[in-house]
């Protein structure tokens, strides 16, 4: 059976996913890209160019697929979006300015302001100026605001001035933001909505005693800070574990007629529960009750973590139950506290019976809680278990990502069901997820799979990644031959060194130390030679000393085996200095028994 493509390689093709693939949408989005890219540095000519060929500038679709078919390139993203503009029906739907911010944030470097000048004002708010600012350096913050700013007629000053101040305090320029607002004022006067953009930022950065002074240059001017101002400025006291400062905030609250709300007090809760202060988390939500603040499903759900964390799970439930008498929606993170309490206790049985009752609850288990179980299950050996459990995921609609994949191919593996393992990897793969982080999984597979003499198999899940067009960088092609000489097959990791080179890449030092070590006692001069050329030949490419090269890998190579024993040893002092200790406090325990039965 042929397998179908994934939603998100159609979403990145252009395609629907709701309907069969649309070719002709594709090959238009494919001519717009080789039109932008020839014609991209003449404004006029790419314009004569789009109009000549035929595109529909009034399609909303075939917007959104040349915006994802330009990737990272902002500057063909933004000529595309310029040119068919004008010929929309309305506004840019929400999809098109996401994708424009996608492309802003991939890109390597923020567009020029003109680029961004013909853009209508009420386009450019804090979601697309805010991936903008994050690419530019610190010094060209402060002029490309300014540059934006004075492209712009007067009377979109005030709301651009707005978006520029949210989107620099939300990148972390809070200092940018500061010295725009000395430049632009008295002519642009600061409102409630300016004032919090600034305290979130520094608060953001941790510079509480900067936020407090944003505090009190609205009260000299006249503003009056609402639930939203004092409730940031909490939260950054809360996640600073300023919690006294926090506690004072609050009653200052209460003083300036502005009482906590729900939010304020499950902001107090959360810090205090993340530290597992359990006892001051109840205090404050009787606090809360009492001044007759209603808690919300956050609320609850903060105080079911903050117990599940301290193991206290019938507190726990109690909260769960009093969910439902309040008429209170219970969503699947509520019960993730429960599951992650009862894998740290390994009771797989008390999972699967709160999983029965989330379903009849009507409430059915997400992703993160199917990943919580089947490491369960796994761990403790029911594969099996794991795999009906994998089963039920795909069934019931939801579509396992990289980390439940990895948890199930870790697990797999850690039980040796390999083959399993495999088919799983391949499944992967095959779907686009495997990425460079998961690295991890890839050698714990192939390590296995050798160490278990199952060579054949290693080989075709390396093929399988290959074929699929994955990227390989040293990384993986070191794990892959390493694998292969750590079990001897010195001939194999040679010839597969081989296929790295000739895709361009240079193996690390200690790889081709060990090659040559291996080599050399198979006597094999001939596939020694060839390597040594060509990394010779590589090496000079990239100006590096191939002597100095070759030193590297044999120092490499001597230095790992010292400080594994160097780490041996530290490990065996701390358990010897732990047992002393015990024993020190046994034997203290014993002479004061002994002394308590003479008297």
């Amino acid at each position: 059976m042929q397998r179908l493509l994934p939603a998100t390689l159609l979403r990145r093709r252009g395609l629907s996913t709701d309907a069969a693939p649309d070719h002709s949408l594709a090959s238009s989005a494919e001519l717009a890209h080789r039109l932008l890219r020839r014609h991209g540095a003449d404004p006029q000519r790419l314009a004569s160019a789009l109009s000549a060929s035929g595109l529909d500038p009034a399609s909303p679709r075939l917007l959104d697929a040349v915006l994802r078919r330009c990737g990272a390139a902002s500057s063909l993203a933004l000529g595309y979006f310029h040119w068919c503009s004008p010929s929309l029906p309305s506004a840019p739907l929400p999809s098109s300015l996401a994708l424009l911010a996608k492309c802003f944030s991939r890109a390597s470097a923020a567009p020029c302001p003109s680029l961004l000048a013909p853009l209508p004002s009420h386009l450019l708010s804090a979601s697309i100026l805010s991936p903008v600012l994050r690419r530019l350096p610190p010094p060209r913050v402060l002029p490309f605001a300014l540059s934006l700013l004075s492209s712009r007629p007067a009377h979109d000053h005030p709301s651009l001035f707005l978006s520029l101040l949210e989107s620099l305090s939300k990148t972390g320029h809070v200092a940018a933001a500061e010295r725009l607002v000395e430049e632009l004022q008295p002519r642009l006067p600061l409102s409630l909505r300016h004032y919090t953009a600034l305290l979130y930022g520094w608060c953001r950065l941790a510079k509480l005693d900067e936020a407090k002074h944003v505090l009190a240059r609205m009260k000299a001017a006249g503003v009056a800070p609402d639930v939203v101002v004092f409730n940031t400025l909490l939260a950054g006291f809360v996640a600073d574990g300023r919690f006294e400062d926090a506690f004072e905030l609050a009653r200052e609250m209460e003083r300036r007629d502005c009482p906590p709300n729900a939010v304020s007090y499950t902001t107090l809760m959360q810090g205090l529960g993340s530290k597992g202060r359990v006892d001051e988390v109840m205090r404050v939500f009787v606090e809360m009750r009492r001044k007759g603040c209603t808690p919300d499903s956050v609320t609850y759900g903060t105080l079911v973590t903050a117990f599940c964390k301290a193991g206290r799970l019938s507190q726990g439930y109690e909260f769960l139950d009093s969910m439902s008498r309040d008429g209170l929606r219970v969503d699947p993170g509520v019960y993730l506290g429960f599951f992650v309490a009862h894998e740290k206790e390994q009771q797989l049985e008390e999972c699967l019976e709160l999983m029965e009752r989330m379903r009849e609850c009507r409430c059915p288990p997400d992703l993160n809680i199917y990943n919580v179980v089947i490491r369960l299950s796994c761990k403790l050996g029911e594969t099996k278990q794991a795999i009906a459990l994998w089963n039920e995921t795909e069934n019931s609609g939801l579509s396992p990502g990289v980390d439940t994949f990895a948890i199930m191919v870790n697990g797999l593996v850690g039980q040796g069901s390999l083959v399993d393992a495999c088919n799983y990897f391949k499944d992967m793969v095959g779907r686009g997820l495997f990425v460079a982080p998961q690295y991890g999984v890839l050698k714990d597979l192939l390590n296995a799979l050798v160490r278990d003499e199952k060579l054949e198999l290693a080989k075709d899940v390396w093929g399988c990644i290959a074929s699929r067009g994955c990227e390989l960088n040293v990384s993986a092609w070191t794990i892959w031959i390493h694998a292969l000489y750590a079990k001897k097959h010195v001939k194999e990791a040679c010839s597969y060194c081989l296929d790295m080179l000739e895709a361009g890449l240079m193996p690390q030092p200690d790889t081709f130390a060990k090659l040559m070590k291996g080599l050399k006692k198979l006597y094999n001069r001939q596939i020694a030679a060839e390597i040594t050329e060509k990394v010779r030949l590589m090496a000079e490419e990239r100006h590096v000393s191939f002597k100095m090269y070759k030193r590297r890998g044999v120092k490499d190579l001597e230095e790992k085996p010292k400080s594994k024993r160097r780490k041996g040893q530290k490990r065996s002092r701390g358990r010897q200095t732990v047992q002393g200790q015990s024993g020190e406090r046994a034997n203290l325990s014993d002479s004061v028994d002994d002394e308590e039965l003479s008297s």
